[in-house]
C-alpha cells in the first residue's frame, strides 16, 4: 500500500514538473528591444519551442516591435505586418513550430539592425494532433502587458505566469487525476 502512495506521489510531480516548462524570453535581456542591443549575440545558446513566449521592452514613444514575413524581414519592409505594436511592452506567443521574425517598424532601425529571426522547435511533450485535425486558431495578436520584473540574462531564461497560464488547464486536469488516482488507491475515495 505505501508503495502505491508512493506511485501517485510521484505522478502528481510528475505532472507538475511537466506542465511548468514554458519560459518567456525577455528579447535584449536588460538592454530591451533597442538599435544598442545585439540580437544576434542574444539570441546565441536559446532554445525557443512551442509555448514559450517573447517578450519586448522598449520606449514606445521612439520603438515599435513588427512581426513579419521573410521577404519583409530581409528588406524591412512594415506594409504587410503580420502583427504590430506600439505599446512599449509587447509580448508574442510561440504556439507553433518554424520560423518567426521580429522587427522595429522604424525601417531606418530595422535597417540599422534592430530586427530578429528566431527557430521554433516543437515541444517535445504535446501530443502531435490526430491526422485531419484542424489547426488551432490564431491568437489575438501581441499583448500590452505591465513591466517584466525578471530578464532571460546569460540564457537562463524565466518562468512567466503568463507562459504558464497556458498549460494550466492541462496541469489541473492532470494533477487531480493523480490526486483522484492516489485517493483511490490509497483507500481515502470509494
Amino acid at each position: 500500500m505505501a508503495s502505491l502512495r508512493l506511485l501517485g506521489f510521484l505522478g502528481a510531480l510528475i505532472c507538475i514538473v511537466v506542465g511548468c516548462r514554458a519560459t518567456t524570453y525577455m528579447v535584449g535581456d536588460t538592454s530591451g528591444w533597442d538599435i544598442s542591443t545585439n540580437l544576434d549575440s542574444w539570441k546565441t545558446g536559446k532554445k525557443f519551442v512551442v509555448g514559450d513566449v517573447l517578450a519586448f521592452q522598449y520606449s514606445s514613444s521612439t520603438d515599435s516591435v513588427c512581426e513579419v514575413t521573410k521577404k519583409e524581414f530581409d528588406s524591412c519592409e512594415t506594409t504587410n505586418a503580420l502583427q504590430q505594436s506600439t505599446s512599449g511592452n509587447t509580448t508574442f506567443p510561440l504556439t507553433k513550430p518554424g520560423d518567426r521574425y521580429f522587427v522595429c517598424c522604424n525601417r531606418l532601425y530595422c535597417l540599422g539592425g534592430m530586427k530578429l529571426h528566431i527557430h521554433v522547435e516543437s515541444d517535445s511533450t504535446t501530443a502531435a494532433s490526430p491526422v485531419g485535425a484542424p489547426d488551432a486558431a490564431p491568437g489575438p495578436g501581441p499583448t500590452a502587458t505591465g513591466a517584466f520584473p525578471r530578464t532571460s540574462k546569460s540564457n537562463h531564461p524565466v518562468l512567466s505566469s503568463s507562459a504558464e497560464f497556458v498549460k494550466v488547464n492541462n496541469l489541473f486536469l492532470l494533477c487531480f487525476l493523480g490526486f483522484l488516482g492516489y485517493s483511490i488507491l490509497s483507500g481515502g475515495i470509494i
